[in-house]
């Protein structure tokens, strides 16, 4: 018994030495960068809306009677309660609600966009109308090899994927940069890209910027895919281990 855990526990700490070398190539960002060097991001991207967001829009204008009726607000206020403004939730169709007004198609639209086709749509009841827009269910979901994987709400209209990975705690030792999957869902069809990490050129992929509810994958190394293997057989060890001192410690106080 005692030469079985030995023998697993030398692979564990063989393990561990494996998997904390890591070279520079490995795990630097921005690798082919020289000094005071300057890259024009030509990257164009603009958010767009898609089925199933929930958008929040106010209108307003010098005349709040006038601009009342196009703010939903829910909730009753006599209960004590402080009404809260209703948002808009793209249907299947791609279409919202809107008071007054009825069904716009505003899928496929970016907020500035969309905010010119409320103004043409409301100029005929309202004098030069103020109105704000924000994506409600902005979301990032950040999974595998970084430091705190999980889903992260976005308070602004564009994220990088350096910016998310930022929030997960950034990438763990064991985490291939070279080779970082995206993906994105259009109108229920996902699409995959990858994108270099180590290259400065990182900047010109159409996933540096990502979209709501984009899914962000870091792949395990090969010292962290052996890593879990050799974590996976130390753990059978350990339980081996404790069953035979159980058993031995049991047979002996008979």
């Amino acid at each position: 018994m005692s030469r079985k855990f030995n023998h697993y526990f030398f692979i564990l700490l063989a393990g561990l030495i494996i998997t904390s070398c890591a070279s520079r190539k490995e795990v630097v960002y921005f690798q082919d960068t020289g000094d005071f060097e300057t890259l024009v991001n030509n990257n164009d991207f603009v958010s767009k809306f898609k089925v199933d967001d929930l958008v929040s829009i106010h209108v307003s204008s010098l005349n709040p009677e006038a601009s009342a009726p196009f703010n939903l607000y829910g909730g009753n206020p006599e209960s004590g309660y402080m009404p809260e403004q209703v948002d808009y939730l793209v249907d299947q169709a791609g279409e919202i609600d809107f008071p007054v007004i009825g069904k716009l198609k505003i899928e496929g639209l970016s907020p500035d966009e969309l905010r010119l086709l409320l103004r043409e749509r409301l100029s005929d009841y309202l004098k030069d109308p103020i109105i704000n827009i924000r994506l409600k269910n902005f979301t990032v979901t950040v999974l595998g090899e970084v430091n705190k994987p999980g889903t992260y709400p976005v308070n602004g209209e564009q994220i990088t994927i350096l910016e998310a990975l930022g929030l997960a705690g950034d990438l763990t030792i064991r985490g291939v940069r070279q080779n970082v999957l995206v993906i994105r869902d259009f109108n229920g069809t996902k699409v995959y890209n990858r994108i270099n990490l180590t290259s400065k050129d990182m900047v010109k992929s159409p996933v540096f910027y990502l979209t709501q509810n984009d899914v962000v994958y870091v792949e395990p190394n090969k010292s962290g895919i052996t890593a879990s293997s050799l974590d996976n057989r130390a753990n059978i060890a350990i339980s081996i281990a404790s069953i035979l001192i159980t058993s031995t410690v049991i047979i002996l106080t008979r």
